[in-house]
C-alpha cells in the first residue's frame, strides 16, 4: 500500500517538516474551500495564508500539504506549499470564503503566512485522494505521525459524477458551486421538485417548466429566498434543501407539469402541512 508519507519522501521532503491541512469549512452563499480551489485558486491561497493565532503551534512547519473536500466527501490533494509566518494579518483583510473581514469571525488574533505553491508533486494535484481515517475533526495533522493511505489516483482531475435526478440533493446556497456537468443536467430537465427546511420543519412543492429547467427555477430562490411564492415569503428565511420528485418528458406541456405538481401537493399534503398556498 502506498502511503502519502512515501510520496513526500520520494519528493525529497522529511515528513516531520510537513503539516497536512484539510480545508472543509463551509462559507456564506454555499462557498467551500473546494470551490475556491477549483474555480478561484488565488482566492483559495489568500484564504489559506491567514490563520488564527490559536493554530500557531500546530501549523508551524515549513511545508503545508493542502487537501480539500468535494461535495461528495473524501480528501483530495490540492498541492504543496512552502509556509512561513511573517506577522499579523493586515487590517481589514477580507476572508474570501465568508466575504467579511476576518477579524469579525474569531476572537483570536490573525497570523499571516507567506505561502508559495511548490512544483513538487504538482502532477498529483486534483488527482490524488487519501484515506483520512479517524482524524477528520483534526484539520491540521503532522505528516510524520499520520501514515495516510493513498486510496485513489486518477489520470486527470475529474468532478464528481452527477448522481442522477432521483438521487440529487443539495441546498439552495450550494447551487452556484455545482459542477458544470450537474448544472447542464439540471438545466435540461423540467418537472416537480421539493423544498424542505430542517430548521423550520416546513416543505414546499413546486414545478420547473421554464427553458432553464430545475436549475433556472432554483436560482430564483438563491437570489431572493422565496422565488415569488407567497408561502415562502411568509416563512422564516431558510437555506432549503432541494430535491426532485418527478422529471417530466420533453413532450410535456406547462399544463401537464402543473397538473403533476398538484398531484404531488395532494400526496404530500403540502397545503395542509407545508408552505403551498394554491
Amino acid at each position: 500500500m502506498l502511503l502519502f508519507t512515501d510520496l513526500l519522501m520520494k519528493a525529497g521532503f522529511s515528513p516531520a517538516d510537513v503539516r497536512l491541512l484539510r480545508h472543509q469549512t463551509k462559507g456564506r452563499n454555499g462557498k467551500t474551500p473546494y470551490i475556491l480551489w477549483r474555480d478561484q485558486l488565488a482566492a483559495f491561497e489568500d484564504y489559506q495564508h491567514v490563520q488564527t493565532a490559536s493554530n500557531r503551534a500546530s501549523i508551524a512547519a515549513p511545508i503545508w500539504a493542502s487537501f480539500v473536500v468535494p461535495p461528495s466527501g473524501g480528501t483530495l490533494f490540492a498541492g504543496l506549499y512552502s509556509a512561513r509566518r511573517v506577522g499579523p494579518a493586515e487590517d481589514g483583510w477580507i476572508d474570501p470564503l465568508q466575504g467579511v473581514p476576518g477579524s469579525t469571525l474569531t476572537s483570536h488574533d490573525l497570523d499571516r503566512y507567506d505561502t508559495e505553491r511548490l512544483t513538487n508533486l504538482a502532477d498529483y494535484t486534483g488527482r490524488l485522494w487519501i484515506e483520512l481515517g479517524s482524524g477528520t475533526r483534526s484539520w491540521i495533522q503532522r505528516a510524520d505521525r499520520q501514515n495516510k493511505p493513498i486510496c485513489e489516483l486518477t489520470r486527470t482531475f475529474r468532478e464528481d459524477a452527477f448522481p442522477g435526478y432521483t438521487h440529487f440533493l443539495a441546498r439552495i446556497s450550494e447551487l452556484q458551486g455545482l459542477p458544470a456537468t450537474w448544472v447542464t443536467a439540471l438545466s435540461a430537465a423540467r418537472g416537480v421538485y421539493l423544498l424542505t427546511s430542517s430548521r423550520t420543519r416546513e416543505q414546499y412543492v413546486g414545478s420547473a417548466a421554464g427553458v432553464n429547467g430545475f436549475f433556472g427555477r432554483w436560482l430564483n430562490y438563491a437570489q431572493d429566498g422565496h422565488g415569488g411564492n407567497l408561502g415562502l415569503r411568509s416563512s422564516e428565511p431558510s437555506d432549503y434543501q432541494v430535491s426532485i420528485l418527478e422529471v417530466c418528458g420533453s413532450s410535456s406541456t406547462q399544463d401537464d407539469i402543473v397538473a403533476i405538481e398538484q398531484l404531488w401537493k395532494r400526496k404530500l399534503q403540502s397545503r395542509e402541512m407545508g408552505l403551498n398556498r394554491n
